[in-house]
C-alpha cells in the first residue's frame, strides 16, 4: 500500500534522475543509505556527476550542505575546527571574553561532501572516522555534536590515478555502501549535451522531503520486519565471505549489520513492510564489494566477484 512517505520516496528518485539522468538504479541505492543511516562513498573517475549527486541530494532534501575539496595539504583541523584564544576587547576597556573558543569546521552541517577524499593524506582521511562513527567531533577533549540527520557523500576517484591514496581499512568499513556511476549511455548523454546546465538546476531545484520527513523514513526503516529465515539468508553470506574461498578476510559485524539495514531500507523504498532475499541481493555488492579483498587479487571491490558468491549460496 502506497502512503504519503512512499509518495514522498517516489517523488524524491523521480526529482534526483532529472539532473542524474540514466542512473536510477545508482539513484535509489544512494537514497538506500542516506535511509539506512549510512554514509556513501562514490568512485569513479572526475567528470561523471559524482558532486552533482550529493548536491541534487541534498537540495531535494532540504538540509545544510557543505562541500571540502580534499588535497594533499588539507589539515584535520580544517575539516573538524580549531579552539582559538580570543583576547579581551580594548574597546570594551579590556573586558572581552578572554577565553578559548571553538570555531566548528565545515564537518558541522547535515550533509558533508569530501570530494575526492582520496587525494588528502591519511591523517586527514582519519579525522572523518569520530564524525561518521559517533556523530561528534572531540577538541581538545572536548566533545561537540553534529547536526541531525548527519551524512557523509565521499567521492574517490580511481586509486591507479595520480595523486591519490589508499583509504585505510578501518574508513572504508565506515562507508555503508559504494556505487560507481559509470559513462552515460547514448540518450543520456545527448539530454546532458543538449538541455540546461546542471549547476543551474541544482540550483533552481526545491525540496521534496523536510529533514524531519528524512528522520521519520529513518525510523520507518527500522521498523521493517526481518523474519527468522531471512537473518539465516544473511548469516549465509557473511559466512561466505569468511569461508576463504572468495575472499582473503570476511564480513565484520558492522558490516553483516549494514547490510541488514541497508536491505531494510531497500524494502521501504519498494512499499513493503519486511524484508526478502531480493532486497539483501540488491543491495549487497554496493555494501559489502569495497570491504572485501577478492582472493587471489590485487585490487579490492570486485562487484562480479560479490555476485558470483550470491549466486553460489542461492544454488545450496
Amino acid at each position: 500500500m502506497t502512503t504519503p512517505l512512499h509518495a514522498s520516496l517516489s517523488t524524491l528518485i523521480d526529482q534526483v534522475s532529472t539532473i542524474i539522468v540514466g542512473k536510477r538504479p545508482q539513484i535509489e541505492d544512494s537514497i538506500t543509505c542516506l535511509l539506512a543511516g549510512g554514509h556513501l562513498l562514490i568512485e569513479d573517475v572526475p567528470g561523471v556527476g559524482k558532486t552533482t549527486l550529493a548536491h541534487t541530494l541534498a537540495a531535494s532534501l532540504g538540509l545544510q550542505f557543505a562541500r571540502v575539496q580534499f588535497t594533499a595539504d588539507l589539515l584535520p583541523s580544517d575539516l573538524t575546527g580549531v579552539t582559538v584564544y580570543e583576547r579581551p576587547s580594548e574597546a570594551n576597556g579590556g573586558s572581552g571574553s578572554g577565553r578559548f573558543v571553538f570555531h566548528p569546521g565545515p564537518v558541522f552541517t547535515q550533509v558533508l561532501l569530501a570530494d575526492e577524499i582520496n587525494r588528502a593524506g591519511p591523517k586527514t582521511q582519519s579525522a572523518l572516522l569520530e564524525a561518521m562513527e559517533e556523530k561528534q567531533v572531540t577538541i581538545e577533549g572536548q566533545s561537540h555534536a553534529l547536526p541531525e540527520p548527519f551524512f557523509v557523500i565521499a567521492t574517490q576517484n580511481p586509486s591507479d590515478q595520480l595523486g591519490t591514496f589508499a583509504l585505510p581499512e578501518s574508513q572504508l568499513d565506515r562507508f555503508m555502501m559504494r556505487v560507481t556511476l559509470g559513462y552515460p549511455d547514448t540518450w543520456s548523454e545527448r539530454q546532458l549535451l543538449a538541455g540546461r546546465d546542471r549547476r543551474e538546476a541544482v540550483a533552481a531545484l526545491k525540496a521534496v522531503m523536510a529533514p524531519e520527513q528524512l528522520m521519520q523514513a529513518q525510523e520507518a526503516v527500522r521498523r521493517i520486519f526481518v523474519s527468522d529465515a531471512l537473518l539465516d539468508y544473511v548469516q549465509a553470506v557473511i559466512a561466505a565471505t569468511r569461508s576463504g574461498h572468495w575472499f582473503t578476510q570476511g564480513l565484520s559485524p558492522r558490516a553483516g549489520l549494514a547490510l541488514l539495514n541497508a536491505a531494510r531500507a531497500r524494502a521501504l523504498l519498494k512499499k513493503r513492510e519486511h524484508v526478502s532475499p531480493d532486497d539483501v541481493q540488491a543491495v549487497a555488492a554496493a555494501v559489502i564489494a569495497h570491504r572485501l579483498v577478492p582472493v587471489a587479487q590485487a585490487g579490492r571491490g570486485s562487484v562480479e566477484q560479490t555476485q558470483a558468491m550470491l549466486a553460489a549460496i542461492a544454488l545450496r
